[in-house]
């Protein structure tokens, strides 16, 4: 796996996938004190820090990389994070603390997963009990470590997607086609087997329940 770029926003956090010390991290305005409180610091921050406790304020003004956008602007603070992130070459992003909270801002974390993959690189969204990823015209690849009550659901992220095949889970898909109105993907299992997932042309949208899963 090559580097990651580590993203911590405000959001539900996973505390079994902390950052490693070759991980590139990047604070996304409140996810500034997720990792603070974890004894982590950034090697960026990004954002308006409208979510930033004062506590932390003075700590983020002598920071030595930070870049403050304004309040009013296009991209999410989470976005901005992640253009930093390819800009500096990164294929692999770990968004920790990107699920949860306000429904609009998790449904915009997923949007951003499709940016990534446009950008033929891939990103993985982390909560307390869910994992989310997207593909696009490629596949993907999970081992579970831990196989019982691990479900996993994948659904079609655009308005059609071609050739979507399910491989080493319980229900599977041979060249199929699916579409966004009917959720066929929906709880599936894992069955201690590497699952293969792959899609032909489209978007595929994949939830699974646990934390991080080896990923190739």
């Amino acid at each position: 796996m090559s580097k990651r770029c580590y993203i911590a926003g405000a959001g539900e956090f996973c505390e079994n996938t902390l950052p490693g010390h070759e991980d590139y991290i990047i604070a996304a305005n409140g996810g500034y004190a997720a990792l603070k409180s974890r004894g982590i610091s950034p090697d960026l921050i990004v954002g308006d820090f409208d979510s930033v406790p004062p506590a932390f304020s003075e700590e983020i003004s002598s920071h030595p990389n930070v870049q403050q956008s304004p309040a009013e602007k296009d991209d999410t603070d989470m976005m901005l994070a992640v253009k930093k992130g390819l800009d500096r070459g990164y294929k692999f992003f770990i968004i920790n603390g990107g699920l949860g909270g306000r429904l609009d801002q998790t449904y915009a974390n997923i949007q951003i997963l499709t940016y990534i993959a446009e950008q033929n690189a891939r990103g993985v969204l982390l909560g307390k009990t869910s994992c989310v990823t997207v593909i696009k015209d490629g596949c993907i690849k999970l081992t579970p470590e831990k196989i019982q009550d691990r479900t996993i659901s994948v659904f079609c992220a655009g308005s059609r997607a071609e050739g979507v095949t399910l491989k080493g889970l319980k229900y599977i898909l041979d060249n199929a086609v699916i579409s966004n109105n009917y959720p066929i993907g929906v709880s599936n299992e894992f069955i201690g087997e590497t699952a293969d997932i792959s899609v032909t042309n489209g978007i595929l949208l994949i939830i699974w329940s646990g934390g991080m899963l080896d990923i190739c």
